[in-house]
């Protein structure tokens, strides 16, 4: 059974993560202070020490610098005050695994322990498989060792490929990787996004155009098939053609052969074609957008690129990557990140993908005044996993969920079946928002009577409105249970951070 050693000068902490931790099926040991940590570790060690860092005597940082020179495989987390970051910066300098604040989720807390003893093993859900970086691209996923292998395969042939992938999953990176392996690599990569170029220019800027043809044309013009000759042309978006330029395109794969816009002359080539598209084409030619023969000549070789929530052990490699590459570019020391940041990454789903992960630790990169990513830098704009890892909010997080709070509120107290059979989330306990009101006196009280419309949550102030509806739902589980450590079971929140903000409101 693991072992956890648990530090901290305050008994009913001690008490709430000891039964917590035993739960999880941990043996777990407590120490009132370092030196008795100290000694508890050379008796018996651990595998993994949670401490406090404001204690008396020795505090949890000093207690950190002498595990580490005694123990350097030791993983340490350390718990900190919410309002102290640059004490959780500071212990992740001195070696520390990760850290939590004060109060602390207890999700948060289990899913950072479990990192912790599991740290050898890392986050790649193949440890097994080599860091493999192929032609300017990123992966060792068993998903991007079989792309590499197809690469390496196909490159070498004259064959056209067409490569499948969600928007930002580096549809042209692998397009340069098969021409910088092909045996025309020396000659020109030319990429084409179809969708860029308007329609009655398209003609012209594929095959040229000689002078006189259209208002305009004041001279010849190569087009950017000719510039490919020899090499690799790269059409991306290639769902996007025109029936018209679609039926030109199937000419020049058959024949080899272009005529200019407005030319009685054809020209011979000899050119590659790379095409690439986030549609499924199947479906396109179903709808006689897109014409088969066309899909058949583009698609000898047909790529699929999947995408980053499918290849989720690729991720840790790539933010190490990108943070590499934003420090040195923004002139930032930022050389690591959190463990729980990256744990709030592994549980993203990415809908940009790879393109999105870059910007996101750009932005991570330009806002974090440490030099390591903490969570608190990293922001999204899809959908993230809460089951698996909780994610802090900002503000404007925070107003949007009171917001969809008070409209339960108001659909919890209708009379309406629908609503009634989902007015609490938890078997057996009553539902506080439509529970009879705890007594409050004063501002506090008129501040309750908040309407669910935005603007007037606005007028109010997030801060102040939240602190009114955290009191009421404090006030009234401790009125219903009589307990305060039933009200924090009940309200999902540690016992003492309970304590503390029942006496910060003056609810006894």
């Amino acid at each position: 059974m693991l072992s956890v050693l648990l530090v901290d000068d305050e008994r009913s902490m001690r008490d709430f993560l000891k039964i917590l931790l035993k739960k999880e099926g941990f043996d777990v040991r407590t120490a009132g202070d370092g030196t008795q940590a100290l000694e508890m570790l050379a008796e018996r060690g651990a595998d993994l020490v949670l401490s406090d860092i404001r204690m008396p005597g020795m505090n949890g940082i000093e207690l950190l610098e002498q595990v580490k020179g005694l123990y350097p495989g030791l993983p340490m987390v350390m718990v900190t005050a919410f309002s102290s970051p640059d004490d959780a910066v500071q212990a992740m300098h001195n070696g520390a695994f990760d850290y939590i604040s004060k109060p602390f989720n207890v999700n948060e807390l289990k899913s950072v322990i479990h990192a912790a003893i599991n740290s050898g093993n890392g986050y790649t859900e193949e440890p097994s498989t080599p860091v493999t970086s192929f032609s300017g691209i990123i992966g060792q996923s068993r998903e991007m060792q079989k792309i590499f292998d197809m690469i390496r395969r196909v490159s070498p042939t004259p064959a056209n490929v067409l490569i499948y992938g969600e928007s930002g999953t580096g549809k042209e990176l692998i397009a340069k990787a098969i021409h910088a392996n092909s045996r025309a690599a020396e000659n020109n990569f030319v990429p084409i996004n179809c969708s860029a170029i308007p329609e009655d220019l398209m003609e012209s800027e594929l095959f040229g155009h000689v002078k006189g043809s259209f208002t305009g044309a004041i001279s010849d013009k190569a087009g950017l098939f000719q510039e490919a000759d020899h090499g690799t042309a790269f059409l991306d978006e290639i769902g996007e053609l025109t029936p018209m330029i679609q039926t030109k395109l199937l000419r020049v794969l058959q024949e080899r052969e272009i005529k200019p816009v407005g030319g009685t002359k054809a020209t011979k080539l000899n050119i590659r074609i790379v095409a690439a598209t986030n549609k499924i084409l199947e479906d396109e030619i179903r709808e006689g957008r897109f014409r088969e023969d066309l899909f058949y000549r583009l698609a000898v070789v047909p790529l699929r690129i999947p995408p980053l929530r499918e290849r989720k052990g690729d991720v840790p490699l790539l933010v190490n990557y990108f943070l590499e590459k934003y420090s040195r570019q923004l002139n930032k020391d930022i050389q690591e990140i959190s463990s729980y940041a990256m744990q709030v990454l592994m549980n993203y789903d990415f809908p940009g993908n790879v393109r999105e992960l870059e910007n996101i630790i750009e932005r991570g990169v330009a806002l974090e005044n440490s030099n390591i990513i903490l969570p608190e830098s990293l922001s999204f704009h899809g959908r993230v996993t809460h089951n698996k890892v909780p994610v802090r909010k900002s503000k404007s997080g925070k107003l949007q969920f009171l917001t969809e709070v008070i409209h339960y509120r108001h659909a919890a107290t209708s009379d309406t079946p629908e609503v009634a059979t989902a007015s609490s989330e938890t078997s057996g306990i009553e539902n506080p928002f439509t529970a009879p009101r705890f007594s409050l006196p004063g501002e506090t009280a008129s501040l309750l009577q908040i309407a669910s419309s935005e603007q007037e949550l606005y007028n109010i102030g997030i801060e102040q409105a939240l602190a009114a509806l955290e009191k009421r739902l404090i006030g009234h589980a401790i009125e219903k249970t009589n307990s305060k450590m039933k009200a924090a079971e009940l309200l999902k929140m540690s016992f003492r951070s309970l304590r503390y903000k029942a006496k910060k409101y003056g609810i006894n």
